[in-house]
């Protein structure tokens, strides 16, 4: 196992185990085979451990594992607060202490705010106290390290990482992802300010590995470099050095033995230009389907209207790449699920974003486009309703 190091000098290994994919038994983890996996995962040098507070009997599941083989104190945990279902001061502790409980330790090492998109959300849990309460954590020793998770633009994901001294930040990227949301420009954003990155999605919720066209598996078989497609995403991700750490949700026994493997052999700057040039392939046969030739440079933005004009394309393109439900998933957390939501049906044609576009896109035309195939009868449903319940 390879590792790269926290912000203090610790030690995190490459490949970190994403504990939201647990196996399922009767509707809930399946914690005897999912032990067996965690040990082989830790056996092998995995350190990292990633949970969150809404993933149902995922954190009590861990915290049982890590108890019952005494490793607690030999592994980092990672999870995630809810800060979305706050509604006053003194439910900060109480979540807490209840993960606490779940996880059947008195500290969590590495701990996230759990998807931090946009700074209004931030705001108001600084209203209610959270800096103080963190800063009194880390004093204590219950919270090591703080940190942020993001779906969002690039642009708002600068403006949470200066409003605050983070410890870590976790963000979605893969090879498909390199100009959305955070983004490569992010990550070195991130880098630059001394601010570890682990990475989430690395293969899209499998959408990297199941279902590639015909053309993007005869990319991979042809070159002269034989490896998976998972691990091509995996390795892409950890040539990078920016990148600390890359989630899996590894929920077999193969999983395990096929990451770790990989873990413990890749690099930072081992590609060739030919290995670079495989997966800008294997991209561009994957979005041949596309309907917008947006590259997400961002040219466009901002728009005055508050439109997340790449965002919005991505999610369109994904519609016809991935599907509805991964397109719809998207738009929702990314685009609707805020204070000041930055969807399509926003735009008013004024046109400014149009002259700034270097591939010359009818951005207004396509933006209507986007807005029928993305904003249907539930969506809309979900829009009308989300302003009333949304605090941040």
């Amino acid at each position: 196992m390879k590792y790269r190091n926290d912000r203090y000098g610790n030690p995190i290994s490459i490949l970190g185990y994403g504990c939201m994919r647990f196996s399922l038994k009767g509707g809930k983890p399946d914690v005897d085979k999912t032990e067996k996996e965690i040990m082989a995962a830790y056996e092998a040098g995995v350190n990292y451990y990633d949970a969150a507070y809404t993933y149902p009997g995922i954190e009590a599941a861990l915290g049982e594992i890590l108890e019952r083989n005494h490793i607690r104190d030999k592994v980092n945990i990672a999870t995630k607060f809810p800060h979305y279902m706050l509604k006053k001061s003194e439910d900060i502790e109480r979540y807490f202490q209840e993960e606490l409980k779940r996880l059947r330790t008195d500290h969590v090492d590495y701990y996230l705010m759990h998807m931090l998109t946009d700074i209004s959300a931030w705001n108001r849990i600084k209203d209610l106290g959270i800096v103080e309460w963190i800063e009194a954590k880390k004093k204590s020793g219950e919270i090591r390290q703080i940190g942020f998770s993001y779906h969002g633009n690039t642009d708002m994901f600068k403006t949470l990482l200066d409003d605050y001294d983070w410890d870590f930040t976790q963000i979605q990227y893969n090879y498909m992802d390199e100009t959305s949301q955070a983004g490569v420009e992010g990550l070195h954003y991130a880098a630059a300010k001394g601010i570890p990155v682990v990475i989430m999605e690395p293969l899209r919720g499998g959408r990297l590995v199941n279902n590639l066209p015909k053309n993007a598996m005869e990319l991979f078989e042809d070159h002269p470099v034989k490896r998976s497609p998972a691990e091509w995403a995996f390795r892409w991700l950890w040539n990078q050095p920016e990148v600390t750490c890359v989630l899996s949700g590894m929920n077999s026994m193969q999983m395990v033995e096929e990451n770790v493997k990989s873990a413990s052999e890749a690099e930072a700057g081992e590609f060739t230009a030919e290995d670079e040039k495989l997966l800008k392939d294997v991209t561009n046969a994957i979005n041949a389907k596309m309907k917008v030739g947006c590259t997400g440079c961002r040219y466009c933005m901002p728009c005055p209207k508050g439109v997340d004009i790449p965002g919005t394309f991505a999610n369109y393109n994904r519609r016809y790449t991935e599907g509805w439900v991964s397109a719809e998933k998207e738009y929702l957390m990314c685009q609707v699920l805020r204070k000041d939501p930055t969807v399509a049906s926003l735009c008013v044609e004024c046109g400014k974003c149009e002259s700034h576009c270097p591939q010359h896109i009818e951005i207004r035309k396509e933006l209507k486009n986007a807005r029928k195939v993305l904003e249907g009868p539930v969506m809309k449903t979900l829009m009308a309703v989300v302003p009333h319940f949304a605090k941040y």
